[in-house]
């Protein structure tokens, strides 16, 4: 059994790394990008709404699926008034964790994949496009990334959850 949860920690973790890692490149792209936007605005005096919504789509998916990147590798942040204190030792700060994580974090990602997937079909269904002339077709495309970025944090809050489990089972021997 426990190399099993040993093994599906392991793979989210893995797909986790590579999609962040993945997400990485799109901030270089996004800074292509928006350099391009800025010089030909500002330069040429010639804007493009379909770039500037580009630019928002990509930040929209750097922060959406690096979520669980930064999770799995605990720079999110927290209230470490509390978590940091020295009254509370490594023991208890593993089980706030679990509490957190299976009362606030993992309950808010099915609450979000569960709403948005309506506004994603919606979308789809609808042909929604850009409201702006010139701007970009495929609006589902993006609204599909919150639910799919939910889920890779829903994901990677398991595999933490799991972790902290096992680790604070470990201290209380």
């Amino acid at each position: 059994m426990k190399s099993i949860l040993h093994s599906l920690i392991s793979k989210i973790d893995t797909f986790t790394e590579y999609s962040g890692k993945c997400v990485s490149l799109l901030v270089i792209i996004l800074v292509f990008i928006v350099g391009y936007d800025v010089s030909m605005r500002y330069l040429f005096n010639s804007g493009s709404v379909a770039i500037q919504e580009l630019e928002w789509h990509l930040f929209s998916i750097i922060f959406l699926f690096g979520s669980a990147y930064t999770l799995k590798h605990n720079e999110h942040v927290r209230l470490d008034i509390l978590y940091n204190s020295k009254l509370i030792n490594e023991r208890m700060r593993l089980w706030f964790d679990v509490l957190g994580t299976l009362i606030f974090l993992l309950p808010f990602c099915v609450l979000i994949i569960i709403s948005a997937w309506p506004f994603v079909m919606q979308a789809y269904i609808h042909a929604e496009i850009s409201p702006d002339p010139g701007g970009l077709p495929g609006r589902w495309l993006i609204k599909a990334a919150i639910p799919i970025g939910f889920f890779m944090l829903l994901i990677q809050g398991i595999s933490e959850l799991l972790k902290k489990v096992c680790l604070a089972l470990e201290k209380s021997k």
